[in-house]
């Protein structure tokens, strides 16, 4: 450990010395191409299936594709930041391992914390999407299940516990299971995307595409708490088509994105973190980027962009052509995304909050590993359970937006810390180096804080509430009881000025 200027930092080679200590060792099962399945995994959910068609109506029209490509690119230059640091300091906890070696403890926290809002609210939504999915399933052949018990609207859903439990049990058997479960899911969802792009090319109308962008207009902006943040600070309201859509597009689609960062959760458990990190960031939000931009120009291909379903684009613009069979596809392929972001997200939520256990800001009893499994089985219990009942009981609806705000907010602060760590620690091991350093950290930083100015203003004053919170549980716990606390209880060698300190821990 090292202290500066009052800050307790956690050093690099502590935190990777930390994964070698019998009682927390996790296995080392994941390659390049389970991490960047994982990666497609918890990327392609509803966004594909939604977002093209509401985005369409609304904002950019046919430009749509234009605009999943700007957040494409945002997201590759926040992704580079995440490889470097991934590769560098190959820990479970991603943000906030990160955090801890370059703003120190109650930065971390406090990322950490922001990260449990991240992932258990978002598993809970998706959880909930799930069961609304498979009800509309169910109900097209006759079983549908009762509204009380199921979809968005049910008083205790039922489905929405059973996925989360059930992905639960996934986790707690072993990395490699998961990662198998995942590949499966993945090819089927990936295949009836493909299908869909591969036949519905054939019915695609050259005039649906002029104009390509429509004409500008003013926007409608928000009153009250439910407009923008930046509209409410600077009183600019957003314009709609144009150019100004297409970059208001992007905003609103780079949610479509998020959760390649998940893949930095797992580094701990990857064979060959300097290598296979970047290539599964990397290569997951590639693959993303093109089915996205695929779907797109076939969506508003087939039916013009002033008559999409705004709810069921895909579904409707082969509806559209006399091709209602595939509205029954597109939903298994649905309900396939869903799964495996249910699972995904609450992979990433335990591996956080095992490393925050590890480093004693939350009980160390939690961090314990299964002897079999070599899974942190009683924080994914945990982490499942409260998944399940947040699914079940509570209806989510805007609290979804926290997730959104969650995960740009960690983005800013991995932006800033890769800045850091470079001057900071120029002698660590680097396998991954953000080119064009500084410029790169810094746009992604300002990019992502742009992204997060367009979020409503009550889901800031929300964030802000969360963050105060978690603020107080660690002056409370976390700040005493931390394995630093006392000038740290670890066992291994300390960073010397010179950086030689650990190094041997580094692949």
């Amino acid at each position: 450990m090292a202290v500066a200027n009052g800050r307790r930092v956690k050093s690099v080679e502590d935190s990777i010395a930390d994964t070698e200590e019998p009682e927390h060792q996790l296995k080392k099962n994941l390659s390049g191409l389970d991490l960047t399945v994982f990666g497609v995994g918890v990327i392609i959910g509803t966004g594909i299936f939604v977002l093209t068609g509401e985005v369409a109506q609304t904002t950019t029209g046919p430009a749509v594709a234009i605009s999943f490509v700007i957040a494409g690119i945002v997201c590759g230059l926040a992704a580079l930041c995440y490889a470097e640091f991934a590769s560098t300091v190959p820990v479970a906890g991603s943000a906030y391992t990160f955090s801890y070696a370059t703003f120190g403890e109650l930065i971390a926290w406090i990322i950490g914390w922001d990260l449990v809002l991240e992932l258990a609210l978002g598993a809970a939504t998706v959880s909930v999407g799930w069961s609304g999915y498979l009800n509309q399933l169910l109900s097209d052949i006759g079983i549908g299940l009762p509204e009380t018990i199921a979809g968005e609207t049910a008083r205790f859903n039922i489905p929405a516990m059973f996925i989360a439990l059930l992905m639960t049990g996934v986790l707690i058997l072993g990395i490699k299971l998961s990662s198998r479960i995942t590949s499966i899911i993945v090819a089927i969802k990936v295949a009836i995307v493909l299908l869909v792009i591969v036949v519905g090319v054939f019915y695609v109308k050259a005039a649906n595409y002029t104009p390509f962008v429509p004409p500008a207009a003013p926007g409608e902006g928000e009153t009250g708490l439910t407009q923008p943040f930046i509209q409410l600070l600077s009183g600019f309201t957003p314009s709609t088509f144009g150019v100004g859509g297409i970059i208001a597009g992007a905003a609103i689609v780079f949610f479509a994105f998020i959760g390649f960062d998940i893949v930095a959760t797992a580094a701990e458990e990857t064979k060959d973190p300097a290598k296979d990190l970047p290539r599964g960031i990397f290569g997951s939000l590639a693959v993303c980027t093109v089915l996205y931009v695929l779907v797109s120009l076939v969506v508003v291909g087939m039916q013009n962009y002033t008559e999409l379903n705004a709810e069921a684009p895909l579904a409707g613009a082969f509806s559209s052509v006399g091709l209602p069979f595939f509205a029954g596809i597109i939903s298994v392929g649905a309900l396939a995304g869903l799964t495996s972001v249910v699972m995904i997200l609450m992979l990433g939520q335990s591996r956080v909050l095992f490393a925050m256990s590890r480093d004693h800001l939350l009980p160390p009893s939690l961090a314990k590993v299964h002897p079999t499994y070599g899974t942190p089985y009683k924080i994914t219990l945990i982490t499942g359970v409260i998944v399940a009942i947040m699914a079940g009981l509570i209806p989510l609806g805007t609290l979804a937006e926290l997730v959104n705000i969650g995960t740009l907010f960690a983005f800013v602060l991995v932006s800033v810390g890769v800045i850091v760590l470079r001057r900071t620690r120029p002698d660590l091991p680097r396998s991954f180096k953000v080119p064009l350093m500084p410029v790169i950290p810094i746009v992604a930083a300002l990019a992502s804080f742009y992204l997060m100015l367009n979020l409503p203003t009550d889901t800031w004053i929300r964030f802000a509430v969360w963050m105060a919170l978690g603020v107080a549980v660690y002056y409370l716990y976390g700040r005493k009881h931390s394995r630093l606390a006392k000038g740290g209880d670890h066992d291994h060698s300390v960073a010397t000025g010179d950086g030689t300190a650990g190094q041997g821990h580094q692949r």
